[in-house]
């Protein structure tokens, strides 16, 4: 059991970049984050449009509606609630990106600090050799 653990621990730990380059790394992680943020911003339009989309059709139903026919009143309530579906599975799926990258920066987070861990640990057994 113990030789799996380190053979687990060699294969994670040989996935991260080498210490001596902590400093572009950072930035990567940071570029990367940002790229992120942005698309996250694009990612919710979607869902606001429909869900605004739905409001204002209500309330125009509500204002003047009452001109309205029984089956076109029930063809736009149709709509509204397909704007209204579609507006939340947008949300949903930009919840679920939401939450992909804070785990993202978590992991960005652990990573850096393993990384400035193990240059630590270089600098000291250098300096004691």
């Amino acid at each position: 059991m113990k030789q799996q653990n380190d053979s687990l621990r060699e294969r994670l730990l040989s996935r991260l970049p080498q210490p001596e380059n902590v400093a572009a790394y950072r930035e990567d992680v940071r570029a990367l984050l940002a790229r992120h943020e942005k698309a996250l911003y694009w990612e919710k339009m979607p869902s606001t449009v429909c869900l605004v989309s739905a409001f204002a059709i209500l309330m125009a139903d509500n204002f003047w509606g009452q001109n309205l026919n029984t089956t076109t009143t029930h063809f736009i309530w149709f709509w509204v609630a397909i704007l209204f579906v579609v507006g939340m599975v947008e949300d949903l799926r930009y919840r679920i990106y939401r939450s992909r990258v804070d785990l993202l920066k978590e992991v960005k987070q652990v990573q850096l600090q393993v990384l400035e861990l193990q240059a630590s640990l270089q600098k000291d057994s250098s300096s004691q050799d």
